[in-house]
């Protein structure tokens, strides 16, 4: 799966720091490139005080001169190796017609989600959603434009099945009971809305490679919710779509907690995939094999160490991987954590040179 594709090699060749897309594309490299997931955040100041010069979490994601300079900050303040566009997996729901807000301390709430088959007709779906992301896609021009070939920009879209899950509970859950029943009272509605998200996020995640997006992590956050055959019927073909949609762009995938489908990823095509804190390095290389990239795996929490524990942590995590590997946490880095405690655990990734 991991190749070096020939007619992107003027722009691989143009960044200073190119670790990443190295890595992606089965190039040898003296350590694992590291980046954070969520690392443009609420752990840096720079973020707090942009955040409390808008009105709201919306406002901020919409405005693409604050979108690049709180997408930047982390190559700055914590020296990871690329830059994920700041943005939430919450924009195609808003695109297609389901719209939500983010409320402070609670997540995301949607006052008119999906409650019956019959909504499903009143989404915008495929190309139609583009003119309602503008923003998205002017926020990564400005954000390439300030990085002036330093590092590759990672883009991202929630997958199919998350955003099902969102559209159809309303809100965030522990169970997502409302989203999975609809899945057994109307299995081939589910289809169809899968259907339409699948192709507003390949229409949205296209373009974001136009704009300039060099790599695009697709995240299941709530993959680990269904069990495998439902996986199977309900997400795989979707995933899959998305995928082989942007074929030549590298990709992550990202279905968290999603353990026991890893046997059936080996035929997602992608560059690497994500893991949880909860999944062996081993178990994934055994159905998955040697040489299709792993990223991860550090427990969030294990940043709420000291400095020399995170060091430590960092080398038996490498020598676990192996040399297919990126640096990542197992999911976001959590809001109270010490951000120099995130440095050093960059700074532990880089000293395996």
């Amino acid at each position: 799966m991991n190749y070096f594709r020939a007619e992107f090699f003027d722009v691989y060749m143009s960044y200073h720091n190119n670790i990443l897309l190295d890595k992606l594309h089965g190039v040898p490299t003296d350590r694992p490139p590291v980046w954070v997931m969520r690392q443009a955040g609420r752990i840096l100041p720079g973020y707090r005080q942009i955040r409390k010069s808008v009105s709201g979490f919306k406002e901020l994601v919409k405005s693409p001169d604050l979108i690049a300079e709180v997408t930047l900050e982390p190559l700055h303040e914590l020296g990871v190796d690329a830059p994920i566009l700041f943005s939430d997996i919450l924009v195609i729901p808003e695109a297609m017609g389901v719209d939500y807000d983010i409320i402070e301390k609670q997540g995301p709430k949607f006052p008119n989600p999906i409650t019956s088959p019959a909504d499903i007709d009143r989404l915008v779906y495929g190309e139609d959603v583009l003119d309602r992301l503008d923003y998205v896609f002017e926020s990564i021009t400005k954000t390439k434009a300030r990085l002036s070939g330093s590092n590759p920009l990672i883009g991202f879209a929630g997958a199919p099945w998350t955003l099902f899950a969102y559209m159809i509970e309303g809100s965030g859950s522990k169970t997502f009971a409302k989203a999975r029943r609809f899945l057994y009272e109307h299995p081939k509605d589910s289809h169809r809305l899968m259907s339409r998200i699948s192709s507003a996020t390949t229409a949205y995640v296209k373009q974001k490679i136009a704009s300039g997006a060099d790599v695009i992590q697709l995240f299941d956050s709530w993959s680990g919710m269904l069990s495998r055959a439902q996986y199977q019927e309900f997400c795989l073909p979707y995933i899959s779509a998305i995928m082989e949609a942007i074929e030549g762009t590298p990709r992550i995938f990202f279905p968290k907690g999603a353990w026991s489908s890893i046997p059936d990823f080996g035929d997602v095509p992608m560059e690497a995939i994500g893991v949880d804190w909860r999944t062996p390095a081993s178990y994934v290389r055994e159905h998955l094999g040697e040489d299709l990239v792993i990223q991860g795996n550090m427990d969030p929490a294990f940043l709420y160490s000291d400095p020399d524990a995170i060091q430590s942590e960092v080398a038996r995590i490498s020598k676990d991987m192996g040399n297919q590997h990126i640096f990542n946490l197992g999911h976001g880095v959590y809001p109270d954590t010490d951000a120099n405690h995130v440095k050093a655990m960059v700074q532990a990734v880089k000293s395996l040179g």
